[in-house]
């Protein structure tokens, strides 16, 4: 596959395109519910229509795609909320079971962080929704993921908000300033304040208030900043193990990042390393895994002012990788890779099985639709709904973790082992 195919991959910044509404299929009400329909379905019918012309599989994976839209118009039109309707939108999209679709809504910080990424061909609609160009959104730079009907931290970006006030994976947050917790709306026009975020740490165990200051988060800058802010060393007896986690991989400058670290940064005396590629973004191109190739010179080149670049930088040393249910997209690509060329240990759990082409489309009402629009093989194989499974399985529950890592942990034994540390 050429590297224009692979730029496909989500997380590259690729044209976003404005879909056409569809004009759908008449639901037989009187004039006024009929108009309330027109209102309230014109989104399913905009994602129907961008679905119907753009899928990567013109079959739709075996499903009666015209059906769809009249199994699925009513129930928007009966939405009372635009919470709703994108329910009932979501549930129309995941009939498809592909990867790389799904509809994301101002209320999700997923949307800005995809629209960051997307962004490259969308200057001028940016400037109708963020009036300087740049996408950011209140935010304390977490992930979040609900497991039985609780919200639960499950990644937490180094340097940011959250991680400085303390808030570590597997905390379960009960509510921000007294009220319902919101991943965007608790911090809208918060920036710069203070806010109590109720938390429980250990099941059984009173909760208590952390107090964060959100910020404006850009994620492009944000994921950057967090990969340079994780580098660091582990010791562990006399061996010094590096560490760095590679939040998103959506853009070169991640690894031009990586590689800044490993020449002259936190991790250039490291005996070994981790690359920690679990959760956040995808996009990473096949070649990155050259770093890792011995075979090949470096290169420093010092310009007249003394300012110095390397070139095709290479880790010579031991690594491993961690990989887990968040790991997905071009990250999948690298751990494929990875394992199938013996680079290392592979530590976790399976990755996603994530592994379409997408591109983002930016709906009138700006929901951004993210939309597989094209079959991925890698070496030949279809890693889609398949994923890389890990040479050492590690489990790492998420609920009151209480921050701490296994997954981790067992990377830095095997390499500690591994130089004699």
């Amino acid at each position: 596959m050429n590297p224009k195919a692979f730029r496909l991959l989500a997380g590259l910044a690729l044209i976003l395109v404005l879909a056409a509404p569809a004009a759908g299929r008449a639901v037989p009400l009187d004039a006024a519910q009929s108009a309330a329909a027109t209102r309230s379905t014109a989104l399913l019918d905009e994602v129907w229509q961008t679905v119907a012309d753009k899928f990567y599989d013109r079959t739709f994976r075996g499903v009666d795609w015209p059906a769809m839209r009249d199994k699925y118009r009513p129930l928007a039109a009966a939405a009372t909320s635009a919470a709703a309707e994108k329910a009932v939108i979501d549930r129309m999209l995941a009939e498809l079971g592909a990867s790389h679709t799904g509809l994301y809504q101002a209320d999700d910080p997923a949307y800005y962080q995809l629209m960051d990424i997307f962004a490259g061909g969308l200057r001028r609609r940016l400037r109708q929704i963020f009036p300087d160009g740049e996408v950011s959104y209140p935010g304390i730079g977490i992930f979040t993921r609900e497991e039985g009907g609780s919200i639960f931290v499950s990644g937490v970006l180094e340097g940011l908000p959250a991680y400085r006030a303390g808030i570590v994976r597997g905390d379960e947050i009960l509510a921000a300033d007294g009220q319902a917790f919101r991943p965007v709306g608790s911090f809208s026009g918060r920036i710069g304040q203070k806010v109590a975020l109720t938390i429980r740490r250990a099941e059984g165990r009173p909760p208590v208030d952390v107090v964060v200051t959100p910020a404006a988060i850009k994620p492009g800058q944000a994921f950057l900043a967090a990969l340079h802010d994780s580098a660091r060393l582990i010791r562990v007896g006399g061996a010094k193990i590096g560490y760095v986690h590679v939040w998103s991989y959506a853009g070169e400058r991640y690894q031009d990042g990586l590689a800044e670290e490993i020449a002259r940064g936190a991790l250039k005396d490291a005996d070994a390393l981790v690359w920690d590629l679990r959760d956040g973004w995808g996009g990473a191109q096949p070649e990155y895994l050259d770093l890792f190739n011995p075979r090949g010179p470096t290169m420093l080149v010092t310009e007249r002012d003394g300012e110095q670049q390397d070139v095709n930088v290479k880790w010579r040393r031991p690594v491993a990788l961690l990989i887990n249910g968040g790991t997905r997209s071009g990250k999948e690509i690298l751990a494929y890779g990875f394992k199938k060329y013996g680079l290392g240990p592979v530590i976790g759990t399976r990755s996603e099985g994530a592994v379409l082409a997408a591109r983002a489309f930016l709906m009138r009402d700006d929901s951004l639709l993210l939309l597989a629009v094209a079959d991925v093989a890698v070496d030949g194989e279809r890693l889609e709904g398949v994923g890389v499974t890990p040479t050492q399985e590690v489990p790492s529950p998420l609920p009151y973790a209480g921050g701490k890592d296994p997954q981790l942990d067992a990377a830095v034994a095997a390499l500690a082992r591994q130089v004699g540390g």
